[in-house]
């Protein structure tokens, strides 16, 4: 079976099933803005990948990395974000633990990836790197759900930290 296909289905039926997709409308934005934080990595991070998508079984016949990730864009995303946004919890110790599942959710799928050769990790990131991702991604994706400048801020200073943490060469850019 197509391994893109069945993550699809799964996050379609999570979706249905758990998603709120009666507000979706209120999460729309927050969904573009997870979008649009991945196509500036796919675009800033062309010729120095952290990670790749690496196609396997039938998906060789068709998918590259940039059909991996914008599959992910377009389907991932909006279930995720209809069922995290849509089932927050309002106590804040309930909310750290949701984003803790979230963070725990996507490590062990990156996990999943990584174990059958559908991720590759490069340039020094690896599987503590995606769960710290993970947990600032989840924990900004709130914020911007009720202050969407501050999540902007939040996130150029954390892109800011990664670019000089992992010392990524000015060269890469155009």
């Amino acid at each position: 079976m197509n391994l893109n296909v069945m993550y699809g289905a799964i996050f379609i039926f999570s979706a249905i099933k758990w998603g709120d997709w009666k507000n979706w409308k209120s999460y729309y934005p927050t969904f573009l803005f997870l979008m649009v934080g991945d196509l500036v990595y796919q675009f800033l991070f062309y010729k120095h990948s952290m990670w790749e998508y690496v196609p396997v079984g039938s998906d060789k016949s068709w998918a590259k990395h940039t059909h991996i990730a914008f599959l992910i864009m377009l389907i991932k995303y909006p279930a995720t974000i209809s069922m995290f946004l849509g089932n927050m919890p309002k106590a804040a110790w309930k909310k750290l633990v949701f984003i803790l599942f979230w963070t725990l959710l996507y490590t062990i799928n990156e996990f999943t990836d990584l174990k059958l050769g559908v991720i590759v990790h490069k340039n020094g990131w690896n599987l503590g790197w995606s769960a710290f991702f993970n947990f600032v991604m989840f924990i900004v994706l709130d914020v911007h759900y009720k202050k969407p400048l501050l999540a902007w801020i939040l996130s150029a200073i954390f892109a800011t930290f990664l670019w000089n943490v992992f010392k990524i060469p000015q060269s890469i850019l155009k």
